[in-house]
């Protein structure tokens, strides 16, 4: 038996969330057009777009586990002053209560947790809830 071994990269490549979001921000920060920004990293024009489509609706996200990178963009948030109409209305009852962040998920579930919650913690509860989907 004769087996042949084909030298060079191997044909299906793996990408990591971290390098999606990098091709994607630059097909769409670029002044050239998305089938130039995929040639120049070796893919196809078509896996780009999947991309792009991915990152819109959110299912590409960043890769919270240990080791894993950490080159994603952060989602803005807005912080009330302690003093306006929202932050009183949002004081508990019993001002001693720990204070509890909430996040509102994409699937619109709500995930309310304690203040001292490790942001990896937190990413592990809400991709449970979101069903898991990268």
């Amino acid at each position: 038996m004769t087996v042949t071994v084909l030298p060079g990269p191997e044909r299906r490549r793996r990408w990591t969330t971290a390098e999606k979001l990098r091709i994607v921000e630059e097909s769409e920060t670029a002044e050239m057009a998305v089938a130039e920004v995929a040639r120049r990293h070796g893919i196809h024009p078509n896996q780009l777009h999947g991309w792009r489509r991915q990152a819109r609706l959110g299912l590409l996200s960043c890769e919270l586990a240990e080791g894993a990178s950490t080159e994603c963009q952060l989602v803005p948030i807005a912080v009330a002053p302690a003093e306006s109409k929202v932050c009183e209305q949002l004081k508990p009852a019993d001002a001693d209560a720990p204070a509890v962040i909430e996040l509102v998920l994409r699937n619109g579930r709500v995930l309310r947790l304690p203040e001292g919650v490790t942001p990896a913690r937190a990413a592990a509860l809400a991709e449970a809830l979101e069903g898991g989907r990268r």
